[in-house]
């Protein structure tokens, strides 16, 4: 059985979450697994995936960086596989782990892949530091603060804070943060 993986870090990205769904169909998926979160959170779906596949099954997804953080997580997720006789296809790069070839390649694309990231998270924090520097960077608006009066309305009206992360789009953390500080 082939298993699509597919994910985007964010809901703003639905034309690239759409279109792996649109691959993974296209390659012939029996169950498409899809989820549009970060990959530093918790992914339910990849371990829904994980959890579902069988021995003999593969486990597609379009890119590296859409299944793992680092290559210390790729190598746990590729060891987990192997452990219930499962393959992993990368589709963009086509590395398939069914051979010790296939293994090699996903070692390298994989330290690859985190060299990149850690470098482009490098510029991005020298280009802060430099906005910083000429009174420039302003940092990321506070989207759950903005909302305050939104969420104190919500739960006075008896939204539990689950209905109000799930409406609003904030942390479960910033709900509690500012419901704290309404009653102080």
């Amino acid at each position: 059985m082939l298993v699509g993986y597919v994910r985007t870090s964010t809901l703003e990205q639905q034309a690239g979450y759409e279109a792996q769904v649109r691959e993974m169909e296209a390659l012939g998926c029996d169950k498409i697994f899809g989820e549009q979160v970060s990959s530093v959170a918790h992914r339910e779906q990849l371990n829904k995936a994980i959890e579902y596949v069988r021995e003999g099954d593969t486990l597609a997804v379009k890119t590296l960086s859409r299944l793992a953080r680092n290559i210390t997580h790729l190598w746990e997720i590729v060891e987990t596989l192997e452990a219930k006789g499962v393959n992993l296809r990368i589709l963009d790069v086509g590395i398939d782990t069914k051979s010790s070839t296939g293994k090699l390649v996903l070692t390298i694309f994989g330290a690859v892949n985190q060299w990149e990231r850690e470098v482009m998270l490098e510029r991005q924090r020298e280009g802060i530091a430099k906005a910083k520097a000429e009174g420039k960077y302003k940092g990321r608006a506070p989207t759950a603060r903005a909302k305050s009066k939104e969420i104190t309305q919500m739960k006075d009206e008896g939204a539990s804070v689950q209905q109000i992360v799930a409406k609003l789009g904030v942390s479960q953390a910033s709900v509690y943060r500012i419901l704290q500080a309404a009653t102080n």
